[in-house]
């Protein structure tokens, strides 16, 4: 008899369970959420530590053409004539 009272508890629970409306909103509400972060174009965090990454070695390089251009600048006149 216990057998069968706990079946058909479990059984009305999971039907109750399945027809709850909290279930359809947490559906909605992660749908919405999910619209909304793809309109706002976000990255991920790995995105954007390489972005990151890429920056530094782009500012790198950037110093050393500078260094470069200032070093060009500071040699006398007539060694760039040809």
């Amino acid at each position: 008899m216990n057998e069968k009272l706990l079946s058909e508890l479990s059984a009305r629970l999971a039907e109750f369970a399945a027809a709850n409306p909290a279930r359809d909103l947490e559906k909605n509400f992660r749908a919405l959420l999910s619209s909304a972060f793809a309109r706002m174009e976000l990255v991920s965090r790995e995105e954007y530590d390489v972005q990151v990454q890429v920056l530094a070695r782009a500012r790198e390089k950037l110093s050393a053409l500078e260094a470069r251009i200032a070093e060009l600048e500071a040699r006398p006149t007539s060694s760039r004539s040809g």
